[in-house]
Parts: structure tokens; C-alpha cells; sequence
């Protein structure tokens, strides 16, 4: 239903009007940088700013207030798509612009790992990783940045930064390291992005920027794959460096660390042996289910925000008669903070401001229709993505923009395809309100009390994100001359 909306919002907006809603995004980002300064929550500032933007797109009309058509199928005709049958409801206009999806999913998923938690499993998999590693900070950093990505590709950001997140705090607490948790952490919300480039169906702008092009998921693998790997290691190499994750360099320390480890128990916290098994099918069959949402029969209409809301409740079950402590373990927080922004880039699209980024991208553009794409145009397009999916959603940017090669022309094996596609992933790591995911590790870092402003996050990753992108910028000039 959101898309049939956002479908039908072809409508004359004046420039003046775009002007000041992109003024209200830019104050908006200004505000989330001067949180602590400003003494507000997140959530806060995002709710004055989409009470503002709602009432001035009420004031300059360029909000949807007809009734909302559900139940309908729809039919294309020429090139016209209609939509037949169903019935009109009345909803609010803000209702349709919250991605519902991704708040079932961070809902869902933190009340099934929290629950989860209860049981021991993820104690006993964070001591069978650490004695894995020999209480080596940096052999425990690759093995949960690995996790991280291979969980970003086969789950979603969000649900590999939950349960990642969680048993990073368990290991680094049993080595005594808990100083090291904001940079494993800051690292592990940096790496989920990357690990959502590694296949088609990682993340919303793969797949839109993907079928459009007509990149097929072995084609999608094979081509990102490399990137993913080299990008993976130079973001653990410099988040091993910039915050002293380093290998145990003497003997002495080595040993020390190995005796720590040894003393160990992964069996420690397990109260009930019934729950843990039950815990250990549990989490299994999350992991596999939302991997295959996708191609379940009918969970696939029903998407993974669904599938987490259904494993928590079951979970749940285990406490039934004391859920509200769960409940109150919820971080409000950041779902009040998420449906705020959602409206708020709602309004922004009708008021056509990222129309006008994807027209500013396009003006810049020279030569589209070339078959091996201009490096210039490339290079462009990926770092204009990179920077505006930083401060707005990228699955609509996405979207625009794979609309906008695809109406100028622009030849299935451009390299162009894959700047989008690298831009609108990687800008999510400029700032913690590019993805959700970077958003969450904020928000664990907070929940285990340390300190992370949206500017303390913007001057740590951005230096991440300047060469994740200069490495993306490389490979997609090896993908163009290549082909």
C-alpha cells in the first residue's frame, strides 16, 4: 500500500516549496548532530520535526489526504497500471509512510534475543568463540566481524547487529576487555552494511537497483563478492588500529590470556537444559526463516517483520506471566525515533525533495548511454548516492535513481548500475542515521553505557566510509574497463 501512494504523488510542487523542506531535512541532521547539546532523545527531536514537516505539508497541500485503497488488484494496461476491486479505508497520512516492516523487525527481533538471552545459548556461543580465539582481541574482532557479514548477507543489518551485538558484549566482559565493546561494536555496525552488498536479496536497494537491471543473483554474488572481501578486511585492519585491537604480542601475555579462557565454563548461566535446547531449535529456525522469507510459501506475503514478531511471541510463552519485563526492556526509543524519521522522508519525497536530488544527480551525468559508462558519471553517481542515503532512506533514493538509468537508457552492463548499488549501501556508513543498523550499534552502545554522539560517530566512521567508498569508486572502474 505504500508503494501504490507513493505511486500516485505525481504532482506540481514549487521549487520554493522543495527549498523548504530540504531546509527542515538539513535542520533535522543539524539537531541529531547536536543531540547531547540539545538534551534531547532521538526520538524527540524526529517527532517535532515530523509534527513541523506534517503541518506545513498540510498548509502547502501536497499531502495525500484521499482514502486509502486496500484489497485491490492490480492490472496493467498499456502503460498504465490500474488497480481493480478492494474497498476505501480512512488512515492517517502518516500511517502509510512508516515502514512498518522495519519496525516489526527491530521490535521483533530484540524481545526474541532478549528473551533468547534468558536461556544461556548466547553466553555459551560467546565463550565457544572466545576460547576459539585464545582470548586474542584481534583473532575475536575478524571472528565476529566475519559473523557480522555473513549475517548482514543471509538475515538483515538489523537482525545480525542485535545478535552479534549481544554476544560481543559476553565475550569481551568474560575477557575482562569491556573498554574494547564501542570499538567492536562501532566496527560490527560499520561491517553490516558491506555484508548487504555480498548478494541480490541482502538489502532493499539490491533488490531494486538489481531486477531493474536485470543482474542476476549468481552475476550479483560473483561481481560483489571481491569487493565485500577486500572492503571487510581494510575495515578490520583500521578498526583493529584506531582502537588498539591488536594481536597478544609476548609470550607471557599469550599465556595469560590462554589460562583466562581455559577457566571458562560455556555451561555457566544455563538454568534450565529443556529451554537451552529449546532456545538453541529456536534461534536455528529464526535464522533460517528469515533467511528464506523471501521464497516461503505465504510467510513470504507476510515478510520478515512478521517472521520476528512470531518467533518473540512464541518465545514469549516461556514467561507469559511476566512479559511486561521484557516489554519495558524495549528501547522505545529507537522505534519512536525510526517511525518519526519514516514520516519525516514520507513528507520529504512529496515535497519532491529527492526528486530533486535525483535530478541534480542527473544534470551532472554526461554520458549515460555508453556502453562501457564514463568514470566520471560513475564516479558521481556513487559518491552523490553514498552521500544523500547518508541523511535519507535509501531504498526510495535507490529506487529514483534505478528509474532514472533505466529511463535514460542506460545499457544492462553499465557500470552505472553498480555505482547506485554501492552509493546507496556504503552511505549508510557516514552516519548513524544512514541504515538502521549503524542506528542499533549506537543504541547497544548506549544500553551498555558508553558514550556515542551522532558527531563522535560521524568523526570516527567517517574515515571508514571515505575508504570503503574510494575502494568501491576503484572496483567499479575495474568492473567498467573489465566489461
Amino acid at each position: 500500500m505504500v508503494h501504490y501512494l507513493l505511486a500516485n504523488t505525481s504532482h506540481e510542487v514549487s521549487s520554493g516549496v522543495t527549498i523548504l523542506f530540504a531546509s527542515l531535512l538539513v535542520a533535522l541532521i543539524l539537531c541529531l548532530a547536536l543531540e547531547e547539546k540539545l538534551h534531547a532523545k532521538k526520538s524527540v527531536i524526529a517527532g517535532v520535526a515530523a509534527v513541523v514537516c506534517l503541518f506545513l505539508g498540510a498548509m502547502c497541500d501536497i499531502l495525500p489526504f484521499q482514502k486509502v485503497l486496500v484489497g485491490s488488484t492490480e492490472v496493467v494496461q498499456g502503460e498504465q497500471t490500474l488497480h481493480t476491486g478492494g474497498h476505501e479505508i480512512s488512515m492517517p497520512v502518516y500511517i502509510p509512510g512508516i515502514d512498518w516492516g522495519v519496525i516489526a523487525i527491530i521490535l521483533g527481533s530484540s524481545l526474541f534475543v532478549d528473551i533468547t538471552s534468558k536461556s544461556g545459548l548466547f553466553t555459551w556461543i560467546a565463550i565457544k568463540v572466545t576460547k576459539a580465539s585464545r582470548g586474542d582481541p584481534q583473532k575475536l574482532l575478524f571472528s565476529y566481524g566475519l559473523m557480522t557479514v555473513v549475517f548482514s548477507a543471509v538475515l538483515n543489518n538489523v537482525t545480525a547487529m542485535i545478535i552479534v551485538g549481544s554476544l560481543t558484549a559476553v565475550s569481551l566482559d568474560k575477557l575482562n576487555r569491556r573498554e574494547k565493546l564501542l570499538g567492536f561494536l562501532l566496527i560490527e555496525g560499520l561491517l553490516t552494511n558491506i555484508g548487504g552488498l555480498l548478494t541480490l536479496i541482502s538489502s532493499v536497494p539490491n533488490i531494486i537497483v538489481g531486477t531493474t537491471a536485470g543482474i542476476s543473483f549468481v552475476e550479483f554474488f560473483m561481481k560483489a563478492g571481491p569487493y565485500v572481501v577486500v572492503a571487510t578486511i581494510a575495515t578490520l585492519v583500521m578498526g583493529g588500529k584506531r582502537f588498539g585491537i591488536q594481536r597478544l604480542k609476548t609470550d607471557e601475555e599469550r599465556a595469560e590470556a590462554q589460562e583466562l579462557v581455559a577457566s571458562f565454563d560455556e555451561n555457566t548461566g544455563i538454568e534450565s537444559w529443556r529451554f537451552f535446547y529449546f532456545a538453541t531449535v529456536m534461534l536455528i529456525l529464526f535464522i533460517a526463516t528469515i533467511a528464506t522469507t523471501s521464497i516461503l510459501p505465504w510467510i513470504q506475503n507476510l515478510e520478515m517483520g512478521y517472521v520476528a514478531l512470531a518467533f518473540a511471541a512464541i518465545m514469549l510463552i516461556r514467561y507469559a506471566s511476566r512479559v511486561d519485563e521484557f516489554y519495558k526492556a524495549v528501547d522505545w526509543d529507537l522505534l519512536g525515533f525510526f517511525m518519526c524519521l519514516f514520516v519525516v522522508i514520507y513528507v520529504m519525497e512529496h515535497a519532491l525533495v529527492l526528486e530533486a536530488i535525483g535530478h541534480g544527480l542527473q544534470m551532472v551525468l554526461r554520458d549515460i548511454t555508453n556502453e562501457t559508462a564514463n568514470l566520471i558519471d560513475a564516479s558521481v553517481l556513487l559518491v552523490g548516492a553514498a552521500g544523500f542515503s547518508s541523511v535519507t532512506d535509501n531504498i526510495p533514493l535507490a529506487a529514483m535513481l534505478a528509474s532514472i538509468l533505466h529511463k535514460l537508457g542506460a545499457p544492462e552492463s553499465s557500470g552505472l548500475w553498480w555505482s547506485v548499488i554501492f552509493g546507496a549501501n556504503l552511505g549508510g556508513n557516514l552516519t548513524p542515521i544512514g541504515s538502521a543498523s549503524t542506528l542499533v550499534a549506537v543504541t547497544i552502545m548506549h544500553k551498555h553505557g558508553l558514550a556515542m554522539s551522532f558527531g563522535k560517530f560521524v568523526k570516527i566512521a567517517v574515515a571508514y566510509a571515505a575508504v570503503q567508498i574510494v575502494l568501491a569508486l576503484v572496483y567499479v572502474a575495474i568492473l567498467i574497463y573489465v566489461t
